[in-house]
């Protein structure tokens, strides 16, 4: 009897070493057997925000969870799903528009393990995150790069942050997953400036989907990063008629150099994907048949982007665009005209 006591105990010991392993996270609780295998990756059409939903053999793994407003959407949407249990929940940063609506989520699901690049953050949104996490005794867990765990039978590798950046949008958890032979990336708000870190880090970064970063931003999906990604397919998650001018122009045409198939939330609704490790296959909510990467526009259908402080007004491509929370954008040059902004000196729109 002694003997067998100190056999648990041992276990009990050595599995807490291997949790303290780097590359090491918990695995969270045992997923529900459903009979079923595959992975399917619903992109949930949350407007101007990003939130996913996968589910693996059973597993569940919730990757940001739009606006605040969208609290109500992501409860029903794991309720009518049958998904009462997470087995990880994810906050990419810190951002309203990605972590807001997880505190409704978690007011319907049981969540394992949380990951979140920080563990404080002084917006009203991730406060209301990491207390609905503490309503369930949930800590928040910060993964490494190369931390790697299972989601049913698809491996998970967190590649980044790999600095910590006064910029949240670069400090965003980017995730690998691989499940048989079909790789999915996913990149939160990254910008050039991580994926730039990424890149020197010597990832492999391939993968047959790409969940377009912040939302189909000039700022991100630099040349360099979608020549290593080498996607058949893209989704980009933004809204219809947002007042970013997301997706961007510059961003739609290297996707178009790169010949990858294109989906968005914005015209498409929530866009589901679904893989048994061998194929990929794309359902979407509405405009199936919707060409959702034009080719540029004439000159006459160019959308010009303004900026609010100086009342210039630009084409996209030029060099001297401000900052995104300055940009206001017009759908002809008339209409910048009307709204009493100048054409830029530089690009003379």
């Amino acid at each position: 009897m002694k003997s067998g006591k100190r056999a648990v105990r041992l276990l009990a010991v050595l599995t807490a070493v291997f949790l303290l392993l780097p590359g090491c996270l918990p695995s969270g609780p045992e997923p529900a057997a459903t009979g079923g295998s595959g992975l399917t990756v619903y992109f949930i059409d949350v407007g101007q925000a990003d939130s996913a939903l996968l589910l693996c053999d059973g597993a569940a793994m919730l990757i940001d969870g739009g606006n605040p407003s969208d609290s109500d959407l992501l409860y029903t949407f794991l309720k009518n799903r049958g998904v009462s249990r997470l087995d990880y929940i994810v906050a990419t940063h810190a951002h309203a528009d990605h972590v807001g609506g997880l505190a409704g989520a978690l007011h319907y699901a049981a969540a394992g393990i949380a990951l979140s690049p920080v563990t404080e953050n002084d917006s009203r949104a991730f406060e209301n995150f990491i207390k609905a996490l503490g309503e369930q005794g949930v800590p928040v867990t910060v993964p490494k790069p190369g931390d790697t765990f299972a989601l049913g039978g698809a491996d998970v590798m967190a590649l980044g942050p790999l600095s910590l950046s006064a910029e949240p949008n670069n400090t965003s958890i980017v995730l690998r997953i691989t499940y048989g032979s079909v790789r999915f990336l996913f990149t939160g708000d990254a910008e050039r400036e991580e994926e730039r870190e990424l890149l020197d880090a010597g990832y492999d970064l391939s993968a047959d989907v790409l969940k377009v970063g912040h939302h189909g931003s000039d700022t991100s999906t630099t040349y360099p990063f979608l020549r290593e990604i080498m996607p058949r397919y893209a989704v980009i998650s933004c809204g219809k008629d947002n007042s970013y001018g997301h997706p961007h122009e510059n961003t739609l045409s290297r996707l178009r150099d790169a010949d990858v198939t294109l989906y968005r939330t914005d015209m498409q609704g929530t866009i589901v994907c679904v893989t048994d490790g061998r194929t990929v296959s794309f359902t979407v909510e509405r405009n199936a048949d919707a060409e959702t990467n034009p080719t540029k526009p004439s000159a006459d259908e160019e959308e010009y982007i303004g900026n609010i402080n100086s009342l210039k007004f630009h084409r996209p491509s030029c060099s001297g665009l401000p900052a995104e929370k300055n940009r206001v954008i017009f759908a002809t040059r008339e209409a910048a005209v009307s709204a009493g902004y100048e054409p830029c000196g530089n690009c003379k729109p």
